[in-house]
């Protein structure tokens, strides 16, 4: 037995035991229902960008309530063709949309990339909508304490609004559409995997928002947050368990039929490892995980994008004729 086989038994036998509730599907049916009725509006702005091989939009759409959506999308206009496939990026915990010239690896294979905020983090996005109680250190404890006001409830339907943006566009293949994210980005990478079938892939590294009773009781990365709320809150623990266990991943995983490409690192103490196998084991659909043996919350960096790459280019090589 090699030494990465040994490292990593423990996490393909881990399955801890679901939180799922018994209303989970209602309430997704219903959150989903209400997104869709919601108008999009989308918006775009050409702007003038340093590189007449590409065009690059700011745009902007409705989320679940009436904040705005900001982000990127940026198209390899110097392949003139009439649609494109596109990878839509998920940013990791406070990050944001980020800035046009760290997709162009993606550009230069031929895909479109739709990059986009998650609201009351790092990027223009604000958030329209009102709380009834207040949090602690983070948005992972804000709404904690009511499931339909929770924060990552209407995350979750931002990103997966992202897709109804994508297909808006007459440049976009809506057949040709991948996922991806590392941390937070991974975790919502999940997620709108499985409340949505059009995604044909999800790429996603060293994933969140999964196995959440765990990270909080090991006070693991965002979701410390809601352990801090508890020392205040002790009397809402069942209440609050009860509630994130609608936005936790592992419930969400038999609803994946994507194939997932995931990466994980084994000295990652933001998003450990088998929090995150909790998730991965429970996938029905072709599944692969890469393992970092001596990598932290980084996880593969680079080399884990060129394997991204090399991933999609082999799996839909007729999208690049």
């Amino acid at each position: 037995m090699g030494y990465i086989e040994q490292a990593t038994r423990e996490l393909y036998q881990y399955y801890p035991e679901l939180t799922k509730q018994e209303d989970f599907d209602s309430f997704w049916a219903e959150t989903l229902r209400l997104a869709a009725e919601k108008p999009l509006e989308p918006a775009s702005e050409q702007v003038d960008y340093p590189g007449k091989h590409v065009s690059v939009h700011a745009i902007s759409y409705n989320g679940l309530d009436d904040t705005r959506i900001h982000g990127w999308l940026i198209v390899p206009t110097f392949l003139n063709k009439d649609q494109y496939p596109c990878l839509i990026h998920y940013h990791g915990f406070t990050g944001s949309r980020g800035e046009p010239s760290q997709f162009m690896n993606w550009i230069m294979m031929g895909m479109a990339v739709l990059s986009v905020d998650c609201r009351d983090q790092g990027g223009p996005t604000g958030n329209a909508t009102a709380y009834t109680h207040g949090f602690l250190s983070n948005v992972a404890s804000k709404g904690v304490h009511d499931k339909y006001e929770y924060y990552y409830r209407y995350v979750y339907m931002d990103c997966l609004r992202a897709i109804d943006f994508a297909c808006s566009r007459a440049e976009i293949d809506p057949k040709r559409i991948i996922l991806e994210g590392g941390s937070q980005g991974g975790g919502l990478g999940m997620a709108v995997a499985a409340l949505d079938d059009r995604p044909a892939a999800a790429l996603v590294d060293v994933p969140s928002n999964s196995n959440l009773v765990a990270r909080i009781e090991g006070n693991h990365g965002a979701f410390g947050a809601v352990a801090d709320y508890l020392k205040r809150h002790p009397e809402q623990t069942d209440l609050i368990m009860d509630n994130l266990s609608y936005f936790d991943t592992m419930n969400m995983a038999d609803r994946i039929t994507c194939p997932v490409l995931a990466s994980v690192a084994l000295k990652d103490e933001t998003c450990p490892p088998l929090m995150y196998f909790a998730t991965y084991n429970r996938i029905a659909s072709d599944k692969e995980v890469i393992i970092y043996p001596f990598n932290g919350h980084e996880g593969g960096g680079q080399g884990q994008t060129e394997i991204k790459q090399e991933y999609v280019y082999n799996r839909f090589a007729d999208w690049f004729v």
